[in-house]
C-alpha cells in the first residue's frame, strides 16, 4: 500500500523536533533496480549557526553548505573521509540552517531488502551507519539540493506508528571536536 507523501509543513520545524518526529518515517528513492524503502531507525539533529557540530556554525556558508540554508525539506548530501555520502533533510524556514542526518534505515519490505542487498551485498548491517545507507539506497551527490517534497524519485512518506517511549536520545557521532556541542544528546534512535 502506497504511503501519504510528506508535506512542506511537516518540515517547517526545528532540526531537533524533526529528527525526533522523522523516526518512523519512510525514506524512498528510485535506483537502477527500482524503487527502494527505509524505514528510518536513527537521525541526528544539527541546529545551525549557534551548533558546534554543525557545518554551518557561525553562519558558515559555503557551495557545500547551501542547501542547509534552503527550505525544509531539502535534500543535503555530502561526500566525508573521501568514500562516503552522507544525506540529511534540512529543517525550518529558508535562510536557517538546520538539518537532520538521516544515520540508519531499515528495508520497509522485501523488494526493497533486494534491492539494499544488490547495491551493498548481503548483510544484516545493511544500511546501519549514514555512509552504508547511502550505497543501500543509491543515495549520490547527485540527489544533493532536491526538493524532498515535490521529486519524483527522492522523498519521503508515512511510515510506521513509534511510541515517543521507543524513541532514545543519546549522544551524535564523530563531532568529538565540536566541544559541549559533541555532548547534546540530539541523536535519535528507535529501539
Amino acid at each position: 500500500m502506497q504511503k501519504e507523501r510528506l508535506k512542506r509543513e511537516f518540515f517547517l520545524m526545528d532540526a531537533l523536533e524533526l529528527s525526533r518526529r522523522l523516526i518512523g518515517k519512510i525514506l524512498v528513492h528510485e535506483t537502477p533496480y527500482g524503487t527502494v524503502r527505509g524505514i528510518i531507525t536513527e537521525t541526528e539533529a544539527y541546529m545551525g549557526v549557534e551548533d558546534k557540530g554543525s557545518h554551518t556554525y557561525g553562519g558558515k556558508r559555503t557551495k557545500r553548505t547551501e542547501p542547509m540554508f534552503h527550505i525544509g525539506g531539502t535534500s543535503y548530501v555530502y561526500f566525508i573521509y573521501g568514500m562516503y555520502n552522507c544525506v540529511n533533510v534540512t529543517a525550518g524556514p529558508a535562510e536557517v540552517p538546520m538539518a537532520s542526518l538521516i544515520r540508519m534505515v531499515e528495508p520497509a519490505d522485501e523488494e526493497s531488502r533486494r534491492i539494499m542487498e544488490k547495491l551493498r551485498g548481503k548483510s544484516s548491517h545493511l544500511a546501519d551507519g549514514p555512509g552504508k545507507l547511502c550505497i543501500a539506497m543509491h543515495i549520490t551527490r547527485e540527489d544533493n539540493d532536491l526538493d524532498l517534497v515535490t521529486d519524483e524519485g527522492f522523498y519521503l512518506t508515512e511510515g510506521i506508528e513509534v511510541e515517543e517511549s521507543r524513541i532514545q536520545a543519546g549522544k551524535r557521532i564523530g563531532i568529538d571536536y565540536a566541544e559541549e556541542a559533541a555532548d547534546y544528546l540530539w541523536r535519535f534512535t528507535l529501539r
